[in-house]
């Protein structure tokens, strides 16, 4: 073998005129970028970790927080989170396929497969705008406040609010008027003011103030399933206590529902609140996926312009397709971050 290996001596090593490791500036100073951009990812993981164990119990996971389907509902923890990574590692394959049909010197090949990437990208990018505008608006039971001051999500079947039956007038509605529009956001927006009442011992029988002054009977199905999941400590429950469930359960969250009272419920999550659990659990989700959301976007646009230049013959033209390569790089490290992310955020 040694007869087979090439020595180079030092000036030819360290002259500054090609690299040590036979390997191009373009392809080295990729290489710089995603070790620094590894270490700020590693950075942020690694301080979600920490935040993450100091809440303990109160902390969510994944397939309580991340359970529905487009057009599908709930019921179905992790799936769409699943698709969406296997979508984005098969994505990384066909970049692999784009780099190594560039070797070949096989246009085609590399516009195929670049086009599939890019393809790739837009609907990680596209689920990842869906599960954004999920988790912000949240589920149709909220997080709850207690009568004995602990918090609890809710999980369950939220039964269909058919309609609002007017009984007493106000601006715009009359006595009698039937409301069968925008439902579920008038109920909510409601119940986060306290305007949802109902006596203790009638339940079934809750009444809405609407925005012209008008009182409402509520006409709703009956939830199915429910269950109370202690996420703050109280005076009664405490985090960590089995789950409330059945009737005893709807009995605790419509009280507090219909209490009248203002910020008892806490719908979906923001940078200031969060139904799901702690308030930095929010804050970690939409800066650290958010910015990893970003990298993906300037990939695809990468992408793009790099296609362009391959349709164009630009490459080709120079005898290699070694933008393709580096371009795969930075499509690579962005799938592997995700690995990660997807680990910590779902997983764990």
């Amino acid at each position: 073998m040694a007869g087979h290996t090439t020595e180079l001596d030092a000036k030819a090593l360290w002259g500054g005129k090609e690299s040590p490791f036979q390997t191009s500036y373009g392809k080295l100073m990729m290489w710089f970028f995603l070790v620094s951009d590894a270490l700020t990812f590693g950075g942020l993981l690694i301080a979600y970790g920490f935040t993450r164990h100091d809440a303990q119990d109160a902390w969510p996971i994944g397939e309580e927080t991340f359970n529905s389907l487009p057009f599908l509902g709930h019921g179905y923890p992790l799936i769409y989170v699943a698709l969406m990574t296997f979508i984005l590692i098969v994505s990384s394959v066909t970049m692999v396929l784009a780099v190594e049909a560039g070797h070949r010197m096989d246009r085609k090949g590399v516009t195929k497969w670049m086009i599939a990437t890019i393809i790739g990208g837009f609907f990680f990018l596209g689920s990842q705008a869906w599960e954004w505008s999920h988790f912000i608006h949240g589920s149709e039971f909220g997080k709850i406040e207690l009568a004995d001051g602990s918090q609890a999500i809710v999980k369950g079947h939220f039964g269909e609010i058919k309609s609002f039956t007017v009984v007493q007038a106000g601006k715009h509605h009359k006595k009698g008027d039937v409301v069968k529009e925008e439902l579920m956001h008038t109920f909510q927006h409601a119940a986060e003011k306290g305007h949802l009442f109902a006596q203790k011992d009638k339940l079934d029988d809750a009444v809405i103030l609407l925005e012209d002054g008008s009182v409402a009977k509520i006409n709703k199905e009956k939830d199915h399933e429910m269950k109370l999941i202690i996420k703050k400590d109280g005076s009664k429950n405490k985090i960590g206590d089995a789950p409330i469930e059945g009737d005893k359960a709807a009995k605790l969250y419509y009280e507090s529902l219909y209490s009248g009272e203002a910020d008892r419920v806490i719908y979906g999550a923001n940078l200031k609140q969060n139904e799901y659990g702690p308030q930095q659990y929010g804050q970690f989700f939409f800066f650290i996926t958010g910015f990893h959301g970003f990298h993906v976007f300037s990939g695809v646009m990468i992408n793009i312009l790099i296609c362009i230049g391959v349709l164009a013959g630009t490459y080709h033209k120079r005898g290699h397709y070694e933008m393709v390569e580096k371009t795969g790089l930075y499509w690579h490290f962005v799938d592997l971050v995700w690995v990660f992310v997807f680990t910590f955020f779902y997983l764990v």
